[in-house]
């Protein structure tokens, strides 16, 4: 099984800055068998990606409504990945939910933690 915890959502101003974090554990997790991503879901909304990070060789993938505002990161040694969020916007309002992806997809497979909710006020 594979555990994934997120924390760092809250409140913010439209403009403003929040820093997520995912730590990974688990009886059968090892980051060689796993990528990591962040999606978020907004009311009414389907599910969609947000970025995704490498393990290995740290390459970053992000959806083209979050390039240049948010920076996704790792840190091996705790098994954490960050999501750093600037320049928020009304439209980044949603939960958001660390995954775990077996097939580095990026379609929604694998494991996800239990969702931090982000609001931007506007």
């Amino acid at each position: 099984q594979v555990q994934l915890v997120e924390s760092g959502g809250g409140l913010v101003q439209a403009g403003g800055s929040l820093r997520l974090s995912c730590a990974a554990s688990g009886r059968t997790f090892s980051r060689s068998r796993y990528a990591m991503g962040w999606f978020r879901q907004a009311p009414v909304k389907e599910r969609e990606f947000v970025a995704a990070i490498s393990w290995s060789d740290g390459s970053t993938y992000y959806a083209d409504s979050v390039k240049g505002r948010f920076t996704i990161s790792k840190d091996n040694a705790k098994n954490t990945v960050y999501l750093q969020m600037n320049a928020l916007k009304f439209e980044d309002t949603a939960v958001y939910y660390c995954n775990a992806d077996p097939t580095s997809s990026w379609a929604g497979v694998g494991y996800w933690g239990q969702g931090t909710q982000v609001t931007v006020s506007s």
